[in-house]
């Protein structure tokens, strides 16, 4: 577990959320050799090294194609990724915390923003038990991360100011979405070093807080 760049706590306490915005992939879910592996071999179909991927991490599968592919390719190498998602869920896994943290939330103050397409975080969230009422897909905007428009969409669903919204993400892309829009960001180490991150609280996973929804709003701790 990387604990080496772990912050304060401090931007979280004290204060009253109305609601969770969660990126999955990274954060909620354990599925980074599933990807690794599915987008290892898309790249070596197109001449790309595997590790090329690598730098990608967070971004619309639709958005990694259309850099690297050639305009008459898009939409074959686009489906070609989806479809090996859609059939590779060996090895997912929801990551520790993730259970007691979702648990602690009603519905109506949390939502899962991903840059995943609609039907691949289905599978996804079936494979791992999560249930969400609101789910905010890269076939949901115009613009994905790092883009604030994702989250912007999540606090709009849940009828909310994304300024009492906290975001967690495991990424750069989706800690500059959330920044963006204006949320309090919280970095996890997934795809990238804790080092590597830049957000209000850094931790070294979900199991370092405990989460907590009053009438008053959602409220954080360090756990026990």
């Amino acid at each position: 577990m990387d604990t080496s760049s772990a912050s304060s706590l401090t931007p979280l306490l004290n204060r009253h959320f109305d609601a969770v915005l969660w990126d999955m992939d990274g954060t909620l879910i354990s599925s980074i050799h599933v990807t690794e592996r599915c987008w290892g071999q898309w790249m070596e179909h197109y001449g790309y090294p595997a590790e090329h991927y690598h730098q990608f991490h967070g971004t619309p599968a639709r958005t990694i194609v259309e850099t690297l592919l050639p305009a008459h390719l898009h939409d074959e190498g686009f489906h070609r990724i989806v479809d090996l998602e859609m059939n590779d869920t060996t090895g997912i896994t929801l990551l520790p915390g993730a259970h007691q943290a979702l648990a602690a939330l009603p519905t109506q103050r949390r939502a899962i923003v991903t840059s995943s397409t609609r039907d691949l975080a289905l599978r996804r969230l079936e494979v791992t038990g999560i249930a969400m009422d609101t789910l905010v897909t890269a076939d949901d905007v115009t613009h994905g991360k790092p883009h604030p428009d994702p989250y912007l969409r999540a606090a709009h669903l849940l009828g909310v100011d994304p300024t009492r919204c906290v975001v967690f993400e495991d990424a750069p892309s989706g800690l500059a979405a959330g920044r963006a829009a204006g949320c309090v960001t919280v970095g996890l180490p997934g795809t990238h070093a804790l080092a590597d991150l830049t957000a209000d609280v850094l931790l070294p996973s979900l199991e370092a807080i405990q989460v907590v929804s009053t009438e008053e709003g959602v409220v954080f701790s360090a756990a026990l």
